[in-house]
């Protein structure tokens, strides 16, 4: 009899995990999203990082924005990427704005990299992201196509669920994307707040995207 009580409450705590999840997804993919009164403290922002051209468009992208109101911050990027360290301390310093870090995790998927198995790895950065996450708690988080955001934004969405945070997902498609989204776009549609475009035919792909214009 115990047994069965234990099996029925985990049925049901199964069952709201699920309503709740599908409910968040109705409200982001319809447009129904929670209106955020204006701040009056900076938010704690979470950028991830590509490589090459990602970087280059994120932090382009970065350039327009207060900084005052985006910190601290803290960059997320792969550990086998070479390059973006410097590109993020070279621009942290021309702004010289608040506090900032950069944190490394797996790579979820490498080039060339088959699907499948690019689950496992996907797996394997998402759990290491569960802490990061849990320490930082941003309230925004910005990310423009690499594999990296992808369990970021997973363990992200899952917090919301969990009622553990209220993070806001950002996610601005790659520049070189110009009819159709990336695979990390597709995936984000489902849990991104915002969804940014570059190309005036990807917004008539995704009616409740914003278009932005070309960064680059």
């Amino acid at each position: 009899m115990e047994g069965t009580l234990f099996i029925e409450v985990g049925i049901l705590i199964f069952l709201i995990i699920l309503v709740r999840v599908f409910y968040l997804i109705h409200k982001i993919t319809t447009g129904n999203t929670k209106i955020y009164p204006k701040r009056m403290k900076p938010a704690k922002t979470l950028i991830c990082i590509g490589s090459g051209g990602h970087t280059t468009e994120m932090l382009t992208l970065m350039e327009s924005l207060d900084f005052s109101n985006y910190t601290s911050r803290h960059y997320i990027m792969a550990s086998s990427d070479s390059t973006s360290i410097s590109k993020v301390n070279t621009f942290e310093s021309h702004i010289n704005k608040g506090k900032y870090s950069i944190k490394r995790i797996p790579r979820s998927r490498h080039v060339h990299q088959s699907y499948i198995s690019s689950v496992f790895t996907t797996i394997y950065a998402t759990l290491h992201c569960i802490p990061v996450v849990l320490r930082l708690r941003p309230d925004l988080i910005l990310c423009n196509g690499p594999g990296t955001c992808i369990p970021i934004c997973i363990v992200a969405f899952i917090m919301k669920v969990a009622f553990l945070c209220d993070t806001k997902i950002v996610f601005i498609e790659s520049f070189c994307r110009t009819q159709t989204f990336s695979l990390s776009g597709k995936i984000l549609i489902y849990v991104a707040d915002n969804i940014l475009v570059q190309w005036p035919s990807l917004k008539r792909k995704l009616k409740r995207s914003d278009y932005i214009g070309q960064l680059m």
